[in-house]
């Protein structure tokens, strides 16, 4: 009876530690298209993971701003810099909520980083657009929060926040939706599978 009470007590300490070792992992860290990890405040562009040629851009999509982000062949893009929801967080993981911003002037009065717009009944989808919040992660804020997670083998940049528990809000990949704007980003149950370029 005491060896297979020891023999319990011992595998449950065992089970224990490995699962609180598991806890304390931290998520993988992104490598950009050279090998190197991303680094937070630096310039990155995001470009397909195929051998085409195409990066993000900002459009009007019917009315003047916000700009909505958008897809361009033939174009580089512009560089964008990832914000971690921890400042003191040097290298950008995967699974961690992010602020993600153009490095551009867009004669908008609205900010660039990244945000969620409002539901579009017109085409029963969530489009990406600018003039999100920088930081202040919360309730007020939770529509400027962004993932990258791994996607085969590549990335790919998910809309599910972290930093507001009770909060109600969509999750879902983003992948591209093309109208007449262009190819825009939006959440889709197919992602567009990416990379990131240092500028």
């Amino acid at each position: 009876m005491k060896m297979t009470l020891v023999a319990l007590i011992l595998v449950v300490a065992l089970s224990t530690k490995a699962l609180l070792g598991e806890a304390g992992a931290a998520a993988e860290q992104i490598v950009d298209t050279s090998g190197k990890k991303m680094r937070a405040g630096d310039y990155y562009y995001i470009v397909p993971a195929s051998s085409d040629v195409a990066g993000l851009n900002l459009s009007t999509t019917g009315q003047d701003c916000p700009l909505d982000l958008v897809v361009v062949d033939g174009y580089q893009g512009l560089p964008f810099m990832f914000l971690p929801v921890n400042e003191k967080k040097g290298v950008i993981r995967v699974s961690t909520d992010l602020n993600i911003l153009f490095a551009t002037y867009t004669g908008c009065p609205d900010s660039t980083v990244w945000k969620l717009k409002d539901y579009d009944y017109s085409t029963s989808l969530w489009f990406v657009t600018t003039g999100g919040a920088l930081g202040n992660p919360g309730p007020q804020t939770i529509q400027s929060w962004f993932k990258v997670e791994r996607y085969e083998d590549a990335y790919k940049m998910v809309y599910c926040p972290s930093v507001c528990n009770y909060c109600n809000y969509p999750c879902s990949d983003i992948g591209i939706y093309q109208d007449q704007y262009g190819k825009r980003l939006a959440l889709t149950s197919e992602p567009y599978k990416l990379q990131f370029q240092k500028v």
